[in-house]
């Protein structure tokens, strides 16, 4: 049985992504399994699992953009900037209207600072473990794209927002950016992910999985449309040339893609008869090998 292809999970608060992805391994018999991006224990939400020969598109999904809606708790920080946390600073509460004026200072292209007690490696370590062991972190700014930022309700101290954000961005970071735009403290109580480019919460599976009830889905052009790629078509005899290696413009030159790229330097994905040959790149004008499936 071939176990490779795409698991959407809807993750539970208090269980961490590698719990999840442990019940996901237990029930499919594979270590061959990985998610492509993590959510913290607090968090719950949509968790984008790939399993088996899939996992070498991983690149592909740990970049798209992702969506949230997160609960606010002002007047209180704690160090992780969330529930889990030791409460470091307390402050007054904000108005509305500072928080809305805040929220918009924060929609767009940014610099935003990542939260200490994260994934983030400094020195080949995670910032995480560094923090916990006593060291001194500072993490650097970077930027980051939040594509739409709106306030959904409204009752001190707390308030729910919807993120729509580029790869990379903290929403706990956010929680407390927007609190010091309004002289306030803040942290994020709670937090769900409810999209991941085109895949939705509503389409995931619960995290108390067995075999009988994972829906393992391939990667399909529905899949890939949902990631927002281009696909070619080609033959098999041409698949054959792919998994070989051969010289890819012999092979892809002329080939019309299903969608027009929205850059010059794009990914496209390649399938033969329905099935996924390969994830290919174009770069400067010239098509180069992503991965062979």
């Amino acid at each position: 049985m071939d176990k490779s292809g795409l698991i959407l999970l809807d993750k539970k608060s208090g269980v961490t992504s590698f719990e999840a992805l442990g019940e996901i391994k237990r029930a499919l018999g594979t270590g061959k399994v990985g998610h492509t991006g993590t959510l913290d224990k607090f968090a719950s939400g949509l968790l984008v699992v790939l399993s088996g020969r899939a996992l070498k598109l991983s690149p592909w999904f740990s970049h798209c953009d992702k969506q949230y809606v997160g609960k606010i708790c002002f007047g209180t920080e704690t160090d992780t900037l969330d529930p889990e946390g030791e409460k470091t600073a307390e402050a007054p509460l904000p108005s509305r209207e500072n928080v809305e004026s805040a929220i918009a200072g924060l929609t767009g292209d940014i610099m935003q600072t990542p939260p200490v007690y994260s994934a983030i490696h400094i020195n080949g370590k995670r910032a995480s473990a560094l923090a916990r062991s006593g060291e001194t972190v500072q993490m650097k700014e970077r930027p980051v794209s939040i594509y739409r930022l709106e306030l959904r309700s409204w009752e001190l101290p707390f308030a729910e927002i919807f993120v729509h954000c580029s790869s990379g961005a903290y929403i706990r970071s956010l929680a407390r950016d927007i609190a010091l735009l309004t002289g306030s403290k803040a942290h994020l109580c709670a937090l769900t992910r409810t999209q991941v480019a085109g895949f939705k919460l509503e389409d995931a599976q619960c995290t108390a999985v067995n075999k009988d009830e994972i829906s393992l889905k391939p990667i399909d052009k529905a899949v890939i449309r949902a990631l927002g790629l281009p696909w070619i078509e080609i033959s098999p005899s041409e698949a054959e040339k792919i998994v070989h290696g051969k010289p890819l413009e012999a092979i892809l030159n002329g080939k019309p893609l299903s969608s027009t790229p929205s850059a010059p330097d794009f990914s496209a994905a390649v399938f033969s008869e329905e099935s996924l040959a390969a994830v290919v790149k174009k770069t400067e004008g010239k098509w180069k090998y992503g991965c062979v499936l």
